[in-house]
């Protein structure tokens, strides 16, 4: 493939491992960050630009890595007849409007758990006394991003649930305008996610299972991610009974880009839990790792409307997330003591499998950037997932960053989940 133009629309440098990768492909690319306090990542890895708009003309593709708003102008440009990767003001709503979100998956025929929303704390709070049971906690709109703030009671009378309501009611009110009480059940926590064109799905289709948990053992605060394991699979009937029932209507949107599903299942069926309606992160960086298609190559085909069936290795992938202090939490006092400007050091050259967050390059070496504390993801790859898991946790043993930390966890409770799942038939293909 002849080199073409990438420009990359970012709020907050997210898809800064893949415009270094699609740069590392033989392509152009020009790298725009919105937020103030990530401008210097990708610094020394990948060209940046400061005004997006100027860089259109010279784009063959534009691609964006977020909802709230992006779906906007990438509606707006692909109108334009700009070949985009990216959503739909549909699309962003999905993900962004957690009742909108369940609301559609109703009217597309695929039950839901049983959710209330809410605008007000001490209306929920009626609600969990007059009515106990397990409830997850799911802040809407902007406040979602802050993967900490989303809550699963584990008592049976809703006890635990009323606690944070009442703390959230005090800390939290100014920003969570809106949020969801969602009944909790019992099973297996996977996604189904799959790339779409314009017009179709782009298969192989990925099947994956997150670890949101800061701590070994699935314990501690919820962070965006800590790690991710998957593979990829034709159709099967977890994606027939969800995701493709949404074909006609992604056709109609002319969405391109990549769609997730995330659920809770068991013997009884597929209960969805939340879209997300763009490229997952950590999980892009793990699926471009075990794609054999360069991904540059994979964008511009989708965005160009073409009909691609991409090489996937075959096995499994499992990714591991490095970070720093303070995440998954806010607080620039400690990333300025801790964190800011560390050197990524490695004990070998070898630096196969190693993917970017927040990092920027200042000559040969790797510095920590940004804001988040997110730095590398470690990607494994193998025919079994033990396989891949030793082969993530070899690579990380060859890098250095003061404070670092991570979970050693990532993978092991695939050998339960997905004895369950093949048990159910969710992982069929037909």
């Amino acid at each position: 493939m002849e080199p073409k133009n990438f420009l990359f629309f970012s709020y907050d440098a997210l898809i800064n491992d893949i415009v270094w990768q699609v740069k590392k492909e033989g392509h152009n690319v020009k790298f725009y960050i919105e937020n103030p306090n990530y401008k210097t990542v990708g610094d020394g890895f990948v060209e940046k630009t400061d005004d997006w708009k100027k860089e259109v003309d010279w784009a063959d593709v534009i691609v964006f890595d977020d909802v709230l708003g992006h779906g906007t102008i990438a509606q707006k440009l692909r109108e334009e007849g700009k070949a985009v990767v990216g959503g739909t003001i549909y699309t962003d709503k999905l993900e962004d409007d957690r009742a909108f979100g369940q609301e559609e998956l109703k009217k597309h025929g695929i039950p839901i758990l049983p959710y209330q929303l809410f605008t007000s704390f001490d209306e929920a709070i009626e609600f969990v006394e007059n009515n106990p049971g397990k409830y997850v906690i799911k802040p809407s709109g902007e406040a979602a991003n802050l993967k900490r703030l989303l809550f699963v009671g584990e008592d049976e009378e809703g006890k635990d649930v009323l606690r944070v309501l009442h703390a959230y009611k005090k800390v939290w009110s100014s920003q969570i305008k809106e949020f969801a009480l969602q009944k909790k059940i019992s099973g297996v926590e996977v996604a189904v996610g799959a790339f779409f064109n314009g017009k179709e799905f782009v298969y192989p289709l990925n099947i994956n299972f997150e670890h949101k948990k800061l701590f070994p053992g699935n314990i501690g605060p919820a962070t965006g991610e800590m790690g991710t394991t998957m593979f990829w699979s034709m159709p099967n009937r977890l994606f027939n009974l969800t995701l493709r029932k949404f074909e006609d209507t992604l056709r109609k949107e002319k969405f391109v880009g990549y769609i997730d599903l995330n659920c809770i299942v068991n013997a009884n069926g597929i209960y969805p839990l939340e879209f997300t309606t763009r490229f997952g992160y950590p999980t892009i960086s793990i699926q471009q790792e075990g794609m054999i298609t360069p991904i540059g190559e994979f964008l511009y085909a989708i965005a160009k409307g073409e009909s691609i069936k991409f090489r996937t290795k075959t096995g499994f992938q499992v990714g591991v997330r490095i970070v720093v202090p303070p995440f998954p939490f806010d607080d620039d006092d400690t990333f300025e003591t801790y964190s800011r400007d560390s050197v990524i050091m490695f004990k070998k050259p070898d630096r196969e499998g190693i993917h970017l967050e927040d990092v920027r390059k200042l000559g040969e070496e790797w510095i920590v950037a940004g804001h988040s504390g997110v730095i590398l993801i470690v990607v494994g790859t193998g025919q079994t997932m033990r396989q891949a898991q030793e082969k993530a946790y070899s690579r990380i043993k060859n890098i250095l960053i003061p404070n670092m930390y991570y979970r050693k966890d990532i993978g092991n409770r695939w050998f339960e989940d997905t004895d369950k799942m093949h048990n159910w038939g969710y992982l069929r293909e037909n």
